[in-house]
């Protein structure tokens, strides 16, 4: 894999211009593959979608293949597709600057301080988790509707003051900056190749939402079915959210939790499973509104859809704790170091939790909260329902069990 940036064949070494003309077919886009000389090996585009050449080539055993990427081939790019693919004993990356250090470079950004958030064959949603005062993000944005797109969700969620920077063919001849705020960018078009430098300024009333999990419960639209805030937050500290890990959130409500525990860690995954159509699709928004599109809802009985998802690296349970068999089912689907937390405000699931101690170990706490509220012309408690909160981690492998398990 070679990166290769908007100067085209000038702008590489020695070491990727032999790893190109030593090939014996060489693939990129259109735009990568017109930027080689005329005696470059026979060349092909990709295809849309990428998937079936992908698959040809992790199955190919003999010839030298060069895949041209923009840039750096391990940040966004296909570079990370194919290792995971074809294996590192297969793969020779050779990188070029990537966009990102070439904005920042540009800026006069430290790019250890700068998030960079690709929007590229995602939802530009996605920019809406990193929206807090004074954050520098470089957004990756593709189509001439890219930064439009960008603004758009700025200005949504308060962000419309914020500096805007869109960059076209960065480290090329034809390379052109053009500053603006997001409101006043609007929905004018960009170049197809370009990217957004954004620094985060907030319109006066914007409400704060960083990235720790505890958000205000009025951050989330709500029927009721709602964790809230600071039980919320002792949830998700208590799943603790880590690279790469996927949760099951059981009985999904608003999706708070799921939401939350993608906010924490980027790479994390989750799926939230709701019974209740209108309030899957209210999920769906809220996790749009907050910045994680990627969160997968489904929709139906938990008891029956379980079965057919991924082995889960932690559960929440926040409905239909008394369920028969649900709770069993969950811990039992965990494999070894997964965490397991479920939540109770009736007796009844307190049983239930209480049961679950006794069978499996780990912690039961009780969260106990209070508001200070007017009474009259003076100041009070008011309590919330308690909750009673059960985690635990499973120590020993444990096999999937099928539908008998929540008999």
């Amino acid at each position: 894999m070679v990166g290769i940036g908007a100067d085209g064949w000038p702008g590489l070494g020695e070491p990727a211009r032999a790893a190109i003309l030593g090939a014996d077919e060489v693939i990129g886009s259109p735009r990568q593959l017109e930027l080689l000389p005329d005696d470059a090996p026979p060349g092909r585009a990709w295809p849309s979608p990428l998937a079936p050449l992908v698959d040809e080539l992790a199955q190919r055993k003999n010839g030298r293949v060069c895949v041209l990427a923009s840039g750096d081939p391990m940040l966004h790019g296909i570079g990370a597709t194919l290792a995971r693919r074809l294996g590192t004993e297969r793969v020779e990356v050779v990188s070029a600057p990537s966009a990102f250090s070439l904005a920042c470079a540009r800026l006069g950004w430290p790019a250890a301080e700068v998030e960079l958030v690709s929007a590229v064959a995602r939802s530009p949603e996605v920019i809406a988790r990193v929206l807090q005062p004074r954050r520098r993000v470089i957004a990756y944005a593709t189509g001439e509707d890219g930064a439009a797109a960008v603004a758009r969700v700025l200005c949504e969620r308060g962000y419309g003051p914020s500096r805007f920077v869109v960059f076209k063919h960065l480290g090329g001849p034809d390379e052109r900056t053009t500053e603006s705020t997001a409101e006043d960018w609007g929905t004018r078009p960009a170049d197809p190749l370009h990217l957004v430098a954004i620094e985060c300024r907030a319109a006066a009333g914007t409400p704060l939402l960083p990235l720790i999990p505890g958000l205000p419960d009025d951050a989330f639209e709500s029927d009721g079915q709602l964790t809230k805030r600071h039980v919320r937050a002792a949830t998700v500290a208590a799943l603790a959210p880590v690279p790469g890990a996927l949760l099951w959130d059981v009985g999904g409500g608003s999706g708070s939790v799921a939401i939350e525990w993608l906010r924490a860690e980027p790479s994390a995954l989750a799926i939230a499973i709701e019974r209740r159509a209108d309030r899957a699709e209210r999920i769906g928004r809220n996790a749009n509104r907050l910045g994680v599109p990627s969160l997968e809802v489904v929709i139906g009985d938990a008891r029956a859809v379980l079965e057919g998802l991924a082995q889960p690296d932690a559960v929440f349970i926040g409905g239909g704790l008394t369920a028969s068999g649900l709770l069993e089912y969950c811990w039992e689907a965990l494999g070894p170091g997964g965490r397991i937390v479920a939540n109770a405000v009736t007796l009844e699931g307190e049983q239930v939790l209480a049961a679950a101690r006794s069978a499996h170990g780990g912690e039961l706490v009780r969260i106990e909260i209070a508001h200070a509220e007017p009474i009259g012309g003076f100041t009070g408690w008011r309590a919330q329902m308690p909750v009673v909160q059960w985690s635990c981690t499973a120590g020993q492998a444990t096999a999937r069990k099928g539908a008998r398990g929540l008999a």
